[in-house]
């Protein structure tokens, strides 16, 4: 991990196409401001860890549920209403 000390209105470069900038220090937060490319995804850490859980979760599904969900979408289990 690169760890570096910037100030407000100093920055970083992240490749040819990232610029991460301290807007401002207050208390014990840091505002900071990013330029990225539209097709880039910018997520906090929080909601990546979430989306990765979510993904894993996802991912582990029994063939059962599989069967079952492609059923009803077919129309094929009348059971389902």
């Amino acid at each position: 991990m690169l760890v570096l000390t910037r100030k407000p209105g100093e920055g970083i470069v992240v490749g040819d196409d990232i610029k991460i900038t301290v807007i401002e220090v207050k208390g014990g937060s840091i505002r900071i401001g990013i330029e990225a490319p539209k097709g880039k995804k910018i997520f906090r850490q929080e909601i990546y860890d979430r989306i990765c859980q979510e993904n894993k979760e996802a991912s582990q599904w029994n063939i059962t549920d599989l069967d079952v969900v492609s059923e009803m979408i077919s129309g094929k289990n009348t059971s389902q209403k």
